[in-house]
Formats: C-alpha cells, structure tokens, sequence
C-alpha cells in the first residue's frame, strides 16, 4: 500500500488557511508526484527555508519517498539544501511530527523566489528498494527529521 494524507494541520485547514492539496502526477507517464506548497512565502538569496508540506506517505516497508525541486525550478536558483530528501517507510506517523514532508530550500541566485500557496515546489518519487540477505538491523525510529543516525 502506498498513498498520501494530510497530517494533522491540513486536516483541520479551513477557508483561509492553509492550501489543502495531496501530491498529485501531471501526466499519465510522469514518473513523479508534484508536491504543492501550502502557503504564500518568499526566499531571500543565500537563504534557507524548511517548508512543511503538511502530508505524510503511507508506504510499506520495501518502499522509500525520493524528494527532488522540479527541474524548472533550477532557471530560478532554487534547489535542496541538501540535495535530494529521503524519507523512509518508518517516517510515517512518527512521534515528533507524525511523518510530515518537509522541503529545504535553498536560493543560490540573486533574485527572491517567491511562491503563492498551491504553486509546484518540488518532486516525490516512490522506490521500491532491496536489503541483503545476511541484513540484521533491527532498530527501531525514535523521531522525526534527520533522526536515523542512531
């Protein structure tokens, strides 16, 4: 099983606030989900911005979430502050944040970048992944963001 869901926040968003709007593909070949931002923001260049999606991603265990920013978005100077995101089956419904996506952003250019709530911000693309055979990890999540290095 694998499908998107509001957290907490969007679930209770109401006329006026947040932009509600589950990640969705463009075309019936895309091979990624766009995610949409669900406020208005502007980003200063050399600055960083974590912005929270306000959805979660219910997957099993063999399968992975790779974020990526929209490859127009790279005309505009905008990319991951750390390059790509990872998000792990575990993450979901996590005792710190309850699995919420989050995009950093970075602007390497000279202009502010700004985005009106339910404009693209960025790529989710599902991988089904493999473990080895002799793999006996068998720790257990205790947070949220960056919390895998235990």
């Amino acid at each position: 099983m694998i499908k998107f869901e509001f957290t907490g926040i969007l679930k209770e968003a109401s006329e006026g606030g947040p932009y509600r709007r589950l990640p969705e593909r463009s075309t019936k070949n895309a091979m990624a989900y766009d995610f949409y931002s669900p406020i208005d923001f502007k980003l200063e260049p050399k600055q960083t911005l974590l912005l929270k999606t306000g959805i979660k991603a219910n997957m099993s265990d063999d399968v992975g979430l790779i974020l990526n920013v929209r490859s127009s978005m790279g005309k505009k100077h905008i990319m991951l502050a750390n390059s790509s995101g990872w998000v792990d089956s575990d993450y979901y419904g996590n005792i710190d944040n309850d699995g919420e996506i989050g995009f950093m952003f970075y602007n390497y250019g000279e202009d502010t970048w700004e985005v009106k709530a339910g404009d693209r911000i960025g790529q989710g693309m599902f991988i089904k992944y493999c473990i080895i055979e002799d793999d006996n990890v068998d720790t257990e999540r205790v947070g949220g963001w960056g919390s895998t290095n235990v």
